[in-house]
């Protein structure tokens, strides 16, 4: 179904302080594009979903949706908290009746509302009042993706390695190991690596690897930030070769197919008899990415390489899949994803000493308390007076 435009687009007219104005359609209907691109498109589409859900409650219970009354707005969130699974669980946490109380203002805010019912204190009064009673009864606690170190990351890759059995296999063992070190490395998030092109992911002489993030999270204008990736002194567990070795299949596939594929997995020696394939970057231009196609691809089940790029979800699959050939642990697997290679290389550099200036110079972060959450979950003992008791 598609997603209806902005507001704007669905007047023949604006309306300001001195009366009507009227604007051609053609002109509001620009007007409308412009502002859904104020909004990551990810968030765009949870909103919408988040208003759709509260407009047909307040159809189907009799309220208005648009203005809404905060009695509503309070009701809708009651309801929600009241509302069980098959199991007897809440079905829906905290942190999703929060977004969905956003998605309500921003609806508000975009029809032209300024006095904001979501902001009444009868609806953050609700709001709150369920957390406390969510977390004093331990229901919907928040479980974070469990991080994956640098050793984790490193026999996630090894076993991949061990278990090539074929140039098929080859292939996707290139693919993953790149994925999970440069994962590691750059910190940057599952969707801002599946959207990485080949201008994106530069050889650097003297860093090793620049990866440029275009658009991100926390950068919808686009202005871009560079994670660096540098070269490892044991070229296995160098995210940079993994890089160079990857880029030259896809290179390979998407100039000769199938055939030229082949010939560069099956006369390619052992990684541990080439050493760095990464130290000359003039020496493997030939052999990279196209600027404009996708780094990271997908890959069909007799080992071609897609033109399309991976899927976001797909990382979280193969962190999984590798973890579970790996034979990590049940328990530990069920609590890894994509995330747990930016989780990893906060709780690493942590763990190694790092400040937090300097971990937020490299994922990005904005918020501190962010990065001190990773550390209190995942390095309690870094920066801890327990260390200090002579124990």
């Amino acid at each position: 179904m598609t997603e209806p435009s902005s507001d704007l687009a669905s007047r023949d007219t604006l309306i300001d302080h001195d009366g009507l104005v009227a604007l051609p359609p053609e002109i509001l209907a620009r007007m409308a594009e412009v502002v859904e691109h104020a909004q990551a498109s990810g968030t765009s589409r949870a909103y919408h979903a988040a208003w759709t859900r509260f407009e047909d409650w307040c159809m189907d219970s009799g309220y208005r949706a648009l203005p809404a009354a905060p009695e509503t707005i309070a009701a809708y969130l009651v309801v929600a908290r009241d509302t069980l699974t098959e199991a007897g669980e809440r079905a829906y946490a905290p942190s999703t009746l929060s977004k969905w109380v956003s998605a309500i203002a921003d609806r508000h805010r975009r029809a032209g509302i300024t006095d904001l019912p979501t902001r009444h204190t009868l609806v953050r009064a609700t709001l709150s009042g369920i957390k406390r009673e969510y977390a004093s009864a331990g229901e919907r606690p928040r479980v974070p993706r469990a991080p994956l170190l640098t050793d984790d990351i490193m026999d996630l890759v090894t076993t991949a390695r061990e278990q090539v059995y074929g140039w098929a296999d080859a292939v996707v063992e290139r693919r993953d190991s790149a994925l999970l070190l440069v994962g590691l490395a750059t910190s940057i998030r599952r969707s801002e690596l599946v959207a990485l092109t080949g201008a994106d992911v530069q050889l650097h002489r003297a860093d090793g690897l620049h990866v440029t993030v275009t658009r991100s999270k926390t950068d919808q204008e686009g202005e871009g930030r560079l994670h660096p990736a540098p070269r490892a002194e044991d070229p296995l567990r160098c995210p940079v070769c993994a890089a160079v070795r990857w880029a030259e299949v896809v290179a390979a596939s998407d100039r000769y197919g199938r055939r030229g594929v082949i010939r560069v997995l099956t006369a390619a020696p052992s990684l541990e008899a080439t050493g760095h394939v990464c130290s000359d970057p003039e020496a493997v231009v030939g052999c990279w990415v196209a600027a404009r196609r996708p780094f990271f691809r997908s890959i069909r089940r007799n080992g071609l390489v897609g033109d399309q790029a991976l899927a976001a979800s797909s990382v979280h699959a193969i962190v999984r899949r590798r973890a579970q050939r790996a034979d990590v642990d049940p328990a530990v697997v069920a609590r890894l994803g994509a995330h747990s290679l930016r989780s990893g290389h906060v709780s690493q550099a942590l763990r190694n000493g790092a400040t937090f200036e300097e971990v937020m110079a490299q994922t990005g972060h904005t918020n501190v308390a962010t990065v001190i959450r990773y550390r209190r979950e995942n390095a309690p003992l870094v920066g801890n007076s327990v260390t200090k008791l002579g124990l």
